[in-house]
């Protein structure tokens, strides 16, 4: 890609957009953090809930109590699991997103009141809103995660003759463009609403706090520099020069 031989990461690109901090307004990812290491080997979710393997065959570890709660099959889980590492990539800076736990993390929400749309007014009538709306689908975010997922297999069988999960890097790209693009057909709802959600949802995983099961060991907080949840800084808030602060989780804070 030209912004890789301009020497251009992919933290960089976050960095630079917005994107990690969620205020990116408009245009797309795919180009930007979607096509980037499209040559890397393909990763795997393990059936175990406790071990995967981050997009270069390495093992990475899970909390012990994370299991799935929300997908009832590995296929699914394992399509999930591919889709967002091709939007968040492992990369020489640090884990993607299956390294991240951030399928972990996508998965638990769907189950709870994120996936039923639990604190949302969801009564009708359902028109086809402009971008800026919001959410407008008659449809639960569980329901649609379901049918996109469903539909991110289905695409790679019609299109490869073979399962999201197997494809190569640049073949899950060019299924996800489509999405992003709202080139797929689905039922009460576009392909790329279900893209948007399955985007901001994988940035959600990377960098939430790691009780939700994503941002593993806070490797996403510490590629930002972001110090977690401290319980004070009078220690540095005068301090003139630079402080790098070793982030901590809810879970680690001592009362």
């Amino acid at each position: 890609m030209a912004n890789e031989k301009k020497g251009v990461s992919r933290r960089d690109f976050m960095k630079t957009t917005g994107i990690a901090t969620g205020t990116l307004i408009g245009g797309g990812i795919i180009g930007g953090l979607v096509g980037y290491n499209v040559n890397r080997d393909k990763g795997a979710i393990s059936t175990n809930n406790q071990k995967g393997t981050n997009s270069s065959g390495q093992t990475a570890d899970h909390p012990l109590n994370v299991g799935l709660k929300f997908f009832t099959t590995m296929t699914a889980f394992n399509v999930l699991s591919q889709a967002t590492e091709r939007i968040f990539p492992e990369d020489e800076l640090g884990p993607g997103a299956i390294g991240l736990g951030v399928p972990y993390f996508i998965d638990n929400q769907l189950a709870g009141s994120y996936g039923m749309n639990a604190k949302e007014y969801m009564q009708g009538p359902f028109a086809d809103g402009a971008s800026t709306q919001g959410y407008q689908s008659r449809l639960t975010r569980a329901e649609i995660f379901a049918q996109g997922i469903a539909k991110l297999d289905e695409e790679a069988r019609t299109r490869y003759q073979k399962g999201f999960a197997e494809l190569e890097p640049e073949q899950m790209d060019e299924i996800l463009t489509a999405f992003q693009k709202g080139e797929v057909e689905m039922m009460a709802v576009t392909s790329d609403f279900f893209f948007k959600l399955l985007r901001q949802a994988t940035l959600e995983g990377a960098y939430a706090d790691p009780i939700y099961s994503g941002n593993q060991n806070m490797e996403g907080w510490k590629m930002k520099g972001f110090p977690g949840h401290q319980m004070s800084y009078i220690g540095q808030i005068e301090s003139e020069e630079f402080q790098k602060i070793e982030p901590q989780s809810i879970s680690s804070m001592t009362h």
